[in-house]
């Protein structure tokens, strides 16, 4: 009789570890979980920056461009690219939405 309430002893012993490292990998999880969450923002976050950045790049070398050179037919060119390049950034934005 003394073994078998030992032996129940041990094993509710094991099942309230299992119980609480259960609950603490649950926590590790969830900390994790919000974690990634947070990084994903951020990455969100700097593509987007990135793309204004970009856009700004485009608006410097088109003023350079204006400014060094009055050829307007060039100029046409570059505006004809740069209304493209937004026309397909806003056709990506309407598909992800």
């Amino acid at each position: 009789m003394f073994d078998f309430e030992t032996t129940l002893t041990g094993i509710e012993y094991k099942i309230r570890k299992l119980i609480e490292e259960n609950n603490q990998l649950k926590g590790e999880v969830l900390k994790l979980t919000e974690e990634k969450e947070n990084l994903i923002e951020q990455i969100k976050n700097q593509d987007s920056r990135i793309k204004q950045l970009k856009e700004e790049t485009n608006i410097l070398k088109l003023r350079n461009t204006l400014v060094q050179k009055g050829d307007s037919a060039e100029i046409k060119l570059k505006i004809n690219q740069l209304i493209r390049n937004i026309d397909k950034s806003l056709s990506l934005l309407t598909k992800v939405d």
